[in-house]
């Protein structure tokens, strides 16, 4: 068994929990969509603080520039980046994902002023944690957010790529894209056309190269290192438990 294979082993049961969660089921009108995106959009977010610290640390950001000593995973890190901070959007501007997602929830009319005071936050206190625990959101929202940086701040590199790498937006099932599609048409003055782009485009670049480089990048950062796989694997199970967590917790509030 190849370490892919053992990863996938190692969190089978967490992956078909999250792809098969009541989530999507109940997501079947705009006010369902607003309160997932209001959610969602801390897991967006954090995956950028993961990749961020991945490009910290295992590329050179500093001056005077030395070469780092992970040549492939140098390359591949900076591919990623290069999308997820700069793509295009379907009007021709260069944005982030996580802009794109923010806009799409503009469009849409959900509520963004937690998100941006959020933001506001980290800004003014130079302090996560207190911006985390500061935040008025369900505890599973917050514990969410608190384990991807408590992985980040472990300065385990190999941790933070399996966080990064098995946490991804390929635990989306496909069947979104449909209830999108439904709830456009239903809605038709609703403009969904950002936030159907962005969720086209991550499936598109997870499939063709992110998910390839990110694999890539896990068997670099961990080689034959017993310890490290471990390690990561346990990273990985948990990233996706606190995912599942933040998918119950949406769940609630669309229950209500």
């Amino acid at each position: 068994m190849n370490i892919i294979e053992e990863f996938n082993s190692a969190i089978a049961v967490e992956r078909s929990i999250l792809l098969a969660h009541p989530l999507y089921k109940r997501i079947k009108c705009i006010d369902d969509l607003r309160v997932f995106t209001e959610g969602h959009i801390y897991a967006v977010w954090d995956f950028m603080s993961l990749l961020k610290a991945l490009q910290i640390n295992l590329t050179c950001t500093e001056v005077p520039w030395f070469a780092t000593p992970y040549p492939q995973t140098r390359y591949l890190i900076n591919e990623i980046v290069l999308a997820e901070e700069s793509d295009e959007y379907l009007d021709g501007r260069r944005l982030s994902h996580f802009e794109m997602y923010l806009e799409s929830m503009q469009d849409m009319g959900a509520n963004t002023e937690l998100i941006d005071n959020f933001i506001s936050k980290i800004h003014e206190t130079k302090d996560i944690r207190l911006s985390i625990d500061s935040l008025s959101l369900d505890n599973r929202i917050k514990e969410f957010l608190h384990f991807t940086f408590d992985v980040i701040n472990s300065k385990k590199m190999h941790n933070v790529a399996s966080a990064f790498t098995f946490g991804r937006e390929d635990l989306i099932p496909d069947m979104f894209s449909s209830i999108l599609k439904e709830i456009q048409s239903a809605m038709p003055s609703i403009d969904l056309r950002g936030y159907v782009y962005y969720f086209e485009r991550h499936i598109e670049l997870d499939g063709d190269e992110h998910g390839p480089l990110a694999m890539k990048m896990i068997h670099e950062l961990i080689g034959d290192d017993r310890i490290k796989l471990d390690e990561a694997k346990a990273v990985a199970k948990q990233a996706l438990k606190k995912r599942i967590a933040l998918w119950d917790a949406i769940s609630d509030q669309l229950s209500i």
